[in-house]
């Protein structure tokens, strides 16, 4: 199967929250292809962030703008079930979760897809992806893990990159339509080297929204921009 094409997926964890909108609405222009909706609970992770009614605004907020971007809703919540059905009518289109978080995956994977959204699973770095052998045909994205989650601005593990490359072969040999994401230190510097890994979805939070000068209203053009140059030489 054909390597997918590169989506860039800011993560709004980064962003500023009295402008979310704004930002979003910049970001998507400067040339980006999803918004990443990190939601934590302090309970699976030691963090507390976002929820269904954030969803529900800002993809109001994109109806009404016009901005076609996909939101990428990722679950950092434990136990999972009780929040899809409430993420899925706030506007997500895309929802992943850790299989740690839920008591029966394929039972989760279903209830996501019966809400009209695609599925996918996360793994942390030290998550194996023996989970996959049971579900590659019932998912639609596999989220690796590049940093513990929790909090943004952690630094790139290395290790993600064999992850990467053993997702890639387990995608390629299914034959599955299955989109493959990483999520944790991404930035213009290690992009093209992450894209040589298999990855065809690059979640970045501080190296979009951290590097922007907020007075410039084209902050985000020339970030978007290198990425996008480096991902072509991979």
């Amino acid at each position: 199967m054909a390597k997918q094409e590169n989506w860039i997926a800011p993560s709004i964890l980064s962003a500023d929250f009295a402008q979310l909108g704004k930002d979003v609405k910049d970001v998507i222009a400067a040339g980006a292809d999803v918004v990443h909706f990190d939601v934590m609970d302090n309970h699976y992770v030691p963090n507390l962030t976002i929820g269904p009614l954030v969803c529900e605004s800002l993809k109001n907020f994109m109806v009404k703008e016009d901005i076609k971007a996909p939101i990428d809703v990722h679950l950092m919540v434990k136990p999972v079930d009780r929040l899809i059905g409430d993420f899925a009518s706030a506007g997500a289109d895309i929802i992943t979760f850790h299989p740690e978080a839920s008591e029966h995956i394929d039972r989760s994977l279903q209830l996501i897809k019966a809400e009209g959204c695609k599925a996918g699973l996360v793994f942390n770095p030290a998550t194996p992806l023996s989970y996959l052998e049971h579900v590659m045909d019932k998912i639609d994205m596999i989220l690796i893990m590049s940093v513990n989650p929790g909090f943004g601005g952690q630094a790139f593990i290395d290790e993600a990159l064999n992850k990467l490359r053993a997702a890639r072969k387990m995608i390629d040999e299914s034959g599955c339509d299955v989109r493959l994401e990483i999520d944790g230190g991404v930035k213009a510097e290690n992009i093209a080297e992450v894209a040589a890994a298999g990855c065809d979805t690059f979640v970045s939070g501080s190296g979009i929204f951290g590097k922007a000068n907020a007075s410039d209203p084209n902050r985000y053009d020339s970030i978007i921009k290198q990425m996008r140059e480096e991902l072509a030489k991979a």
